[in-house]
């Protein structure tokens, strides 16, 4: 709110001097947004879910995935191949006049460079960070949250983007191995219910990965339970020869040899 004051002139004369008083710094935080790709995609501010039309989606998915600012040209001829260029550009703007959200921006445009904000949180960079640090061995694997990646699932399963297509498949092995790597670990641990957990998963997302079946088998010798591990193993047998007309390799056959005899 503004007020007056009166201040003297040399004549004697009074003079308003104009005083502002400024409003205090604005310390409320961003909008927290909480972008999801894992299982479809979701969008969500301050825990409110928010729409966006599909071209909207498709910007936003393939700045999060990229892991640097991305030229406009480069994401809109990714993103609408069979367009001409101009048309490829103004789809892009479309899209991005489209984001505009009360209380900050999904994808911020300096220049001619697109990138996430950093306010937004993705559930795939979690994913990966935590992944690559279980596999460097730089994580607690009894205090991680390790049912996260059991039940994360594919990225964007209803898109067939080769760009999408290509980072799924990414994603799917580096969540493989880790979720092999986490069986192994928790069976080390003694954890022998959250390791089956993470084996189970392991080979429900690849059947024919003998490195699954062999930390599942384990993690089951490692609780007591033969009959399951035995059990295991006569699933792994089955599919091998079934599918490829192949049998475990002799490592996993002296595995369970002892409960064999």
């Amino acid at each position: 709110m503004a007020e007056s004051s009166l201040a003297a002139l040399p004549g004697g004369s009074p003079q308003h001097r104009l005083t502002v008083d400024r409003p205090p710094p604005d310390d409320r935080p961003a909008v927290q947004v909480e972008l999801g790709l894992m299982q479809g995609f979701s969008l969500a501010a301050d825990n409110r879910p928010v729409t966006i039309p599909l071209s909207a989606q498709r910007v936003v998915a393939f700045v999060a995935l990229r892991s640097r600012p991305t030229l406009r040209p480069y994401v809109a001829e990714m993103l609408w191949l069979d367009a001409s260029q101009d048309r490829a550009m103004a789809n892009l703007r479309s899209a991005l006049w489209r984001l505009r959200q009360p209380g900050g921006s999904i994808v911020e445009a300096r220049g001619d460079y697109l990138s996430l904000s950093p306010h937004v949180a993705v559930d795939v960079l979690d994913l990966v960070s935590w992944s690559q640090q279980l596999l460097a061995g730089a994580v607690d694997i009894v205090t991680s949250r390790v049912d996260r990646i059991v039940v994360a699932g594919d990225l964007l399963p209803d898109w067939y983007d080769e760009w999408v297509l290509i980072e799924r498949e990414r994603l799917r092995q580096l969540r493989l191995h880790a979720l092999e790597r986490a069986c192994v670990e928790l069976t080390l641990a003694g954890e022998y219910g959250r390791a089956i957990e993470a084996g189970l998963a392991a080979v429900r997302e690849e059947p024919l990965h003998e490195s699954g079946h062999k930390a599942l088998i384990e993690a089951h010798l490692g609780e007591g339970n033969r009959a399951e591990a035995l059990r295991q193993f006569e699933v792994y047998a089955r599919l091998m020869r079934d599918e490829l007309h192949l049998g475990p390799s002799r490592q996993l056959e002296a595995l369970i040899e002892g409960l064999r005899a």
